[in-house]
């Protein structure tokens, strides 16, 4: 494997800190192991001011938010990657978002993608980067981003094909898996689990569907608690969830990952029965910890997790709470741990990282 000596400008949305998600991990994360193997990576917010004659590759984040993508590229004149995070968020838009979904049914998911960058944009809650995406729209900006990438690197084989298969392109691709750390989510095999705690981390927003969720572990013998501060603007949708909540669960606001162990350590059951799902960060700490795993049957998890998780339909309570039950009730599988500490760590993900960088001309 040759040896590269390059200065990487990591491009995020400007929301990554205030609003953290899973790609605030992945930044982050991968940034930190590219250090360690003599790649200089250095996170940038796309409303920041980049010196782009200090780097010789930019590396964005978020294929769902090309404006970002084609300002900075187009003005840097360098070759840049894409983590694409393809994330769909088009059943939840459509279904069951209310009044509004109802709107939403009658367009095309980029559609209602590009009407939602307008809303953020119009009430200040994210930046213009380019008057070119307000004529080209969600869509073509995303194909033209793909036409003129060096590479992409989707978070999984499944991931790859939605992207090919939304929009049809040539790109070259890596796989490049999301991970965990594993020096901080270490299993404590003497620990007792508690059966009846089911641990949900995710912010709170309607596309993670917490609102079915506590809807299937009300007033049952699960003790539920939610982790994570609700989107800026999905406080409604927090509300609502509260107010449905039973005595059973509780809500706790978004905390560092090293606070994160305990809340692991104890718990049999971790569930995301999201609309739609990439990977999960949160369903491959806790599996790392000794949770068994409920996870949603939409996306591409199954790539990530196959037979040794709990799938659910995330717009069927009884759904839900029947892989609670039987996650509650099953052996740990030691298999699934086996296999995160060898495939899924963010020491492999920046690994993979590297080696996409390798194949581009510099």
């Amino acid at each position: 494997m040759k040896k590269l000596d390059i200065k990487v400008a990591f491009i995020t949305r400007s929301t990554l800190y205030s609003v953290p998600g899973g790609d605030t991990v992945q930044v982050r994360e991968t940034a930190r192991h590219l250090h360690d193997m003599g790649i200089k990576a250095e996170i940038k917010l796309a409303d920041e001011y980049i010196e782009y004659d200090r780097y010789n590759l930019l590396h964005f984040f978020n294929l769902t938010r090309p404006a970002d993508i084609l300002y900075h590229s187009k003005k840097a004149q360098k070759p840049f990657v894409v983590s694409t995070i393809l994330c769909n968020y088009s059943e939840y838009d459509k279904h069951h978002r209310g009044r509004i979904g109802k709107f939403f049914s009658l367009l095309p998911g980029d559609h209602i993608e590009y009407l939602k960058t307008l809303a953020r944009w119009a009430k200040g809650s994210d930046h213009l980067a380019s008057s070119e995406y307000l004529w080209r729209g969600q869509r073509n900006s995303i194909i033209r981003v793909l036409k003129n990438s060096a590479m992409i690197l989707p978070n999984s084989a499944s991931e790859y094909r939605r992207v090919t298969q939304t929009y049809p392109c040539d790109a070259k691709y890596a796989v490049v898996p999301n991970g965990i750390d594993a020096n901080l989510f270490k299993r404590n095999c003497s620990a007792v689990k508690d059966y009846n705690l089911v641990l949900c981390v995710a912010r709170i927003e309607g596309i993670k569907n917490q609102l079915n969720l506590i809807r299937a572990i009300n007033n049952t013998r699960f003790n539920l608690v939610l982790i994570g501060s609700h989107a800026p603007n999905q406080k409604t949708y927090y509300n609502e969830c509260r107010r449905i909540a039973a005595a059973n669960i509780t809500f706790i606001d978004h905390i560092p990952q090293p606070e994160l162990v305990s809340y692991y350590q104890q718990a049999k059951v971790h569930i995301l029965p999201s609309w739609f799902e990439t990977t999960g960060l949160s369903s491959l700490e806790a599996a790392a910890m000794g949770c068994n795993i409920v996870i949603t049957d939409k996306g591409d998890a199954k790539e990530y997790f196959g037979n040794h998780a709990f799938y659910c339909n995330p717009g069927e309570p009884e759904s839900i709470l029947g892989a609670v039950v039987k996650a509650s009730r099953s052996k740990y599988n030691e298999a699934l741990n086996e296999t995160i500490q060898k495939k899924y760590t963010w020491k492999q993900a920046a690994l993979e990282t590297y080696k996409a960088y390798q194949n581009i001309n510099l």
